[in-house]
């Protein structure tokens, strides 16, 4: 049978994709199977897409890395537990002015990742 949903998908650039592997699988990803080395498709339980691909060296350094990844998850203080000591604002998960309720972590190579979800009204 055809797809016939549309999407966006990241594509992110990593200088160690099994090491990225690693911190995306806490939140649900996971490769179905391992394809080339310097591209890796990750997929969750509830049909998110995330791609991975090899940085050209010097490209992705940490603490420059001009890349960011929002994740709109509803179990966002559960994912805070999970990355507990790794939450950048040392107030944990709050209330943003533009309405979400989220915390941002350090990803790979220091891609900012955000976890969020609309406050309740």
């Amino acid at each position: 049978m055809p797809e016939t949903q549309t999407s966006a998908i990241a594509i992110l650039p990593v200088n160690d994709i099994p090491q990225a592997e690693q911190f995306f699988a806490l939140l649900g990803f996971f490769a179905q199977n391992k394809g080339v080395a310097e591209y890796r498709i990750l997929h969750s339980q509830d049909g998110a897409e995330l791609h991975l691909t090899q940085a050209v060296p010097g490209w992705v350094e940490a603490g420059r890395n001009p890349f960011g990844l929002y994740f709109r998850r509803p179990d966002v203080d559960a994912l805070a537990h999970v990355f507990a000591g790794q939450i950048i604002e040392k107030e944990g998960p709050s209330l943003k002015p533009w309405g979400m309720y989220e915390f941002a972590v350090n990803g790979p190579d220091g891609v900012l990742v955000r976890i969020g979800w609309p406050a309740r009204a």
